[in-house]
């Protein structure tokens, strides 16, 4: 855990720095994927009234840049609140394909007083990428990078 408490100093250092939010956003999540190479894809969606609106990203380019709350699994996450882990997207219903390549995902909830204001969608190409840890870290860079929305 001790290099996963490390990467979020370095992200904390990221989110305190000069610079827009949206810069600042950016550098936040190369970091991430640089640090996790098994991340993909790291996506920025923001909500705004009933959809959420893709902002900064790493890696591939979606074509998923309005998602309907309730649709698929960054509306799930968004219409429930919570994290939502997905070891093999082929056989979860709720997934909207972005790219043929990806195995699983993680889409964690950016909460400001539990008010749900954006989230962090991971892709990854290898199946059952994300486990307790991941999570565990995600969480908390979720909670990091709150102020920056």
């Amino acid at each position: 855990m001790n290099d996963a408490r490390t990467l979020l100093d370095a992200l904390a250092r990221i989110v305190a720095s000069p610079g827009s939010p949206s810069g600042r956003r950016l550098a936040f999540i190369r970091l991430l994927q640089k640090a996790r190479p098994l991340y993909t894809g790291i996506y920025l969606y923001r909500l705004q009234g009933d959809e959420l609106v893709l902002g900064e990203f790493v890696g591939r380019p979606t074509e998923h840049v309005r998602i309907p709350v309730g649709a698929g699994i960054c509306g799930a996450s968004a219409a429930s609140g919570s994290t939502i882990v997905v070891d093999d997207v082929g056989a979860d219903e709720r997934y909207i394909a972005c790219s043929l390549e990806t195995q699983s995902e993680i889409v964690v909830p950016i909460k400001r007083g539990g008010r749900y204001l954006a989230q962090i969608d991971i892709d990854s190409d290898r199946r059952a990428a994300f486990g307790p840890q991941d999570r565990w870290l995600l969480e908390r860079a979720a909670a990091l990078i709150e102020p920056l929305f």
